[in-house]
């Protein structure tokens, strides 16, 4: 990560203010699994509080493990009662469906470039391509991920370099130009620079 931290301040000057300002890269890995996904679908929309109960409601309603095959144990309606509502139920049961029929294969995810691990998990219903960004950065540590409709990011890059308005997708290509190949390292430190990462 240091070679990553050099590039970044090296090339850019307002990173480099960020870098120091934040201070050291403490990235909050995630496990590559069904379990990360799943939480991610619970987490959608929903307050950090809110979701962290009702993901401990649905993790105790599958039983000792938490699997793909114990959430499709489950029926829809013991899913509601965990508090998940009728749409996020069906992508929860989507994904476990995925996951068993080995249409997800979390070890070959690994090995796939990037574009492949979102065009496979983008036909779950229910995750996009943001939620598939965040995945690609928390659990598989891909180093040069650039979600371009992260409204923190949006909100950091306006903020830190000084911008007449929120910076369009295009704007940030052209600004995100400089921390490639970190992309997602000064990802990480912009979502800092407002005290507010994403949550995975």
């Amino acid at each position: 990560m240091r070679a990553a931290i050099l590039h970044l301040k090296k090339a850019d000057p307002v990173m480099k203010q960020i870098i120091e300002s934040v201070g050291p890269y403490r990235i909050q890995r995630r496990e590559p699994t069904f379990e990360t996904l799943a939480r991610s679908i619970v987490y959608q929309q929903v307050s950090g509080k809110a979701a962290a109960s009702i993901f401990a409601r649905v993790r105790k309603a599958a039983g000792p493990r938490f699997t793909a095959r114990s959430v499709l144990r489950l029926k829809p309606e013991e899913l509601r009662a965990c508090g998940l509502s009728n749409q996020k139920a069906t992508y929860m049961l989507d994904l476990a469906e995925h996951v068993v029929t080995r249409k997800i294969n979390f070890k070959r995810l690994m090995e796939l470039p990037d574009d492949d691990v979102i065009e496979q998990l983008t036909r779950v219903k229910g995750i996009g391509v943001w939620t598939v960004q965040m995945f690609l950065i928390f659990a598989l540590e891909r180093l040069d991920i650039l979600p371009l409709a992260d409204l923190g990011v949006r909100n950091a890059v306006y903020k830190a370099y000084g911008l007449p308005e929120h910076p369009k997708p295009a704007d940030l290509v052209r600004i995100a130009e400089k921390w490639r190949p970190y992309c997602s390292v000064a990802i990480w430190y912009l979502w800092r620079s407002l005290d507010g990462p994403a949550a995975l």
